[in-house]
């Protein structure tokens, strides 16, 4: 049986890949991604949150900012605000302006992330009241700290989770996850972090590290296909995980969580 959800999600926002999405930033060094395949898997993405029982705001391609369908990093939300941030790549400045009209037709309340502060949204965990924040290339202190004010005025704790110094993540969600329960899934290279140790660990080895970046929504476990012992893992502790083939997102260091912002 799946475990207790302690957030039920009604909502998602996504926006569909432009077809300059190879255009965008990535680190990665898995070739260029096909654009057929990129439409496809994004289809596939957006039936599966439908069959989680979300309903979606669906956003046209967005040609001036080739990165603008991982729509994860332009927001952070809680139940009661969505606080806009500000990405740490210049380029992906424009993304936060272009969803904030959607952004509040469903809050109320949007407090923003200012200069000199940046921060992506991939970098940031929510785990029940509490958020963990990643300190990374793309979120800056001056960015965590406002946030972690902005969180505080709506009743939240916050720590910081520095990954700087990791050359094998981008943002800090890229290698955590937090699944309800008191459970989080953790790349090997942090596990030992001493911010976890409250929490129940699924350790995941460095070959599938990419794999701990999936996506608790409602009922079900969204994972990337092709790791294997993650998936058996999930199940092992009463997760039901929903796999999907993300490899042309992988190009661009693009996850399952970048994908849509969920409320």
């Amino acid at each position: 049986m799946p475990k207790e959800i302690d957030r039920v999600f009604k909502h998602a926002i996504v926006r569909i890949p432009g077809r300059n999405f190879a255009d965008g930033l990535t680190t990665a060094d898995f070739g260029v991604p096909q654009y057929e395949k990129v439409l496809q898997q994004h289809a596939r993405y957006c039936e599966s949150l439908r069959a989680c029982g979300l309903a979606l705001t669906t956003l046209p391609a967005d040609l001036k900012h080739p990165d603008s369908t991982f729509v994860e990093d332009t927001a952070v939300l809680t139940q009661n605000a969505a606080i806009l941030c500000r990405p740490g790549a210049p380029s992906r400045e424009g993304e936060v302006a272009a969803i904030r009209p959607e952004l509040k037709r469903f809050f109320a309340s949007l407090p923003a992330i200012e200069a000199p502060g940046t921060l992506d949204g991939g970098d940031i965990c929510e785990a029940e009241d509490h958020f963990f924040l990643g300190l990374s290339l793309r979120t800056n202190e001056e960015g965590v700290r406002q946030l972690a004010a902005h969180l505080a005025k709506l009743g939240y704790t916050s720590s910081v989770v520095d990954v700087r110094s990791m050359t094998s993540i981008l943002h800090l969600k890229s290698g955590i996850a937090y699944l309800g329960d008191n459970t989080l899934v953790v790349m090997e290279e942090m596990a030992d972090n001493p911010l976890f140790r409250d929490y129940k660990l699924m350790r995941v080895p460095a070959e599938e590290s990419y794999g701990a970046n999936c996506v608790r929504v409602n009922d079900r476990v969204l994972v990337a296909e092709g790791f294997p012992q993650l998936t058996a893992e999930l199940k092992g502790h009463g997760f039901d995980p929903l796999v999907l083939d993300m490899s042309e997102y992988r190009k661009m260091d693009g996850g399952l969580s970048c994908l849509s912002l969920r409320f």
